[in-house]
């Protein structure tokens, strides 16, 4: 019997030293952030197999940095911001955390009034923002084409707008890439697999900036 005891006190004695050693359950690691990216045929992958294409490239290099997002590509080969507006309740579902709104290179290539896109883009961003999604907003440069009134014009939609709507501007999506004839294909309009692999790596400290913003709301 008085063996016994001490078993007993002996189990108990390693149950509750079990006990004190066992960590406390921690909270799971954080969700993946749900990005959309919101845009033309530069951003969609226009003339590349699916996986060369911007969203998925910029998804991989994020996740090389432990960043964990689910991407979405919303682009549209021949989108104009009007055109992105229009579709914008189902091209960003409910549950998106951050879209990358990249739109007006159709815009400024077809001469559309600079007006008209600037207030294409505000209403973008203006309606995101009532839904409490975060906006990321991709600047475009007007070509040469229709001359330097319009382009001061249209080019400065985009610092104008990140300025009075509060939201981060990286200043010019192509930058790095425009005018190689290396990383554009034949069109030379449309950036080549390297080409937007050249995108990515000039835009990622941006979006990480971006990124660790929402992050830090949600915590």
């Amino acid at each position: 019997m008085r063996i016994f005891v001490h078993i007993l006190v002996l189990l108990m004695g390693l149950m509750t030293a079990a006990s004190a050693q066992t960590p406390r359950l921690e909270k799971g690691p954080a969700k993946p952030i749900k990005m959309v990216v919101l845009g033309d045929s530069l951003s969609a992958g226009y003339g590349l197999p699916g996986p060369a294409a911007f969203p998925i490239r910029l998804q991989k290099a994020l996740e090389a940095k432990g960043i964990k997002v689910e991407m979405s590509n919303a682009g549209v080969s021949g989108d104009t911001a009007s055109g992105g507006r229009e579709r914008l309740d189902w091209s960003v579902p409910d549950g998106t955390d951050a879209v990358i709104v990249e739109l007006g290179a159709n815009d400024a290539l077809r001469g559309i009034d600079p007006a008209v896109t600037r207030a294409a883009l505000t209403d973008i961003i203006t309606k995101l923002q009532a839904r409490k999604i975060a906006v990321l907003l991709c600047g475009m440069l007007a070509p040469p084409n229709y001359g330097s009134e319009y382009a001061a014009k249209f080019n400065a939609i985009y610092p104008d707008l990140s300025k009075t709507l509060g939201v981060p501007l990286y200043p010019f999506f192509l930058d790095g890439v425009a005018a190689d004839a290396k990383l554009n294909q034949a069109d030379g309009m449309h950036p080549t697999a390297a080409g937007v692999d050249i995108v990515v790596k000039n835009i990622l400290p941006t979006v990480e900036a971006f990124l660790g913003a929402i992050s830090g709301q949600r915590s």
